[in-house]
């Protein structure tokens, strides 16, 4: 069942574009097809299908829904590796965006006051908003993954230091507290 396309189980398109509410009703729709209760007086072969069948619904669901992981999961299904682990090139311009905005997360830190984590918060949902963006246009418009996927690499990287910057926001208010 792991090799079933989430875009075809969902009976969509595979773009990056993609109604969720849609993607919701359908999704409760297909869950509700192999519901453990529909499945009370069934063999144990049967269940355990209907759970394989749940569970790979249920993954198709979180991976859609999410941006970042479906234009994860395009770029895959072009046959795109990320390397996310051995692959850190990143465009030169980011590079260095990337040093500023660790270095005004650290000066954040530092002056321990919740204001200070506001604006680079807002810049980052920003750019994490314009990544998205230019991520659908060269997946859906310009169908090229291999560009989208260094670009999701660097997507990836906004979204770790967005949450490093919320654990640092709840770290401050609990020692205020």
């Amino acid at each position: 069942m792991s090799s079933q396309n989430y875009f075809e189980l969902f009976n969509f398109p595979q773009t990056f574009a993609l109604d969720t509410h849609l993607l919701e009703a359908r999704w409760r729709q297909l869950a509700g097809q192999v519901h453990p209760d529909r499945f009370a007086n069934a063999t144990s072969a049967e269940k355990r299908v209907a759970m394989q069948w749940a569970s790979t619904i249920n993954e198709g669901y979180r991976v859609l829904k999410q941006p970042l992981a479906r234009a994860r999961y395009l770029c895959e299904l072009a046959g795109c590796d990320l390397q996310t682990e051995s692959n850190t090139r990143m465009d030169g311009a980011f590079l260095m965006r990337q040093m500023e905005w660790r270095e005004t997360l650290d000066e954040a830190k530092s002056a321990a006051k919740p204001e200070a984590f506001l604006a680079l918060d807002t810049e980052i949902k920003e750019a994490i908003a314009d990544m998205q963006c230019h991520v659908a246009a060269l997946l859906d418009e310009n169908n090229d993954a291999n560009a989208a996927a260094a670009k999701v690499r660097e997507w990836m990287f906004l979204d770790k230091l967005l949450s490093e910057i919320q654990v640092a926001k709840h770290e401050l208010a609990d020692r205020n507290q």
